[in-house]
């Protein structure tokens, strides 16, 4: 019993992985001059730079990283607010409203 429960666990955590690959997020800096596009499985799928901060290396460098780490931390969101609706799932019926 114990072991087909975590086989289902585990089934339902890789299905909620391949589902946070399709999900993306967007982090922007310097008013949508630099964007950058996660997954929800964090992993960066995209990066905008608008030509006019091209002649601007250090600036462009402190806007790549505002915009990831931004994006970053949306996935993480994204990750722990599917987490949070797997687990819901999982438990019986009731019980799911335990954890907010």
């Amino acid at each position: 019993m114990f072991g087909d429960m975590m086989g289902q666990m585990e089934e339902m955590q890789a299905k909620m992985k391949e589902k946070l690959r399709t999900m993306h997020v967007t982090g922007e800096a310097g008013d949508g001059l630099v964007k950058v596009t996660a997954n929800g499985a964090r992993e960066i799928t995209n990066i905008s730079i608008d030509p006019s901060i091209l002649e601007d290396a250090e600036g462009l460098e402190d806007l790549l990283l505002v915009a990831t780490n931004r994006s970053l931390e949306l996935a993480a969101q994204l990750e722990a607010s599917e987490s949070q609706s797997l687990l819901q799932n999982m438990l019986p019926g009731g019980l799911g409203g335990m954890f907010g």
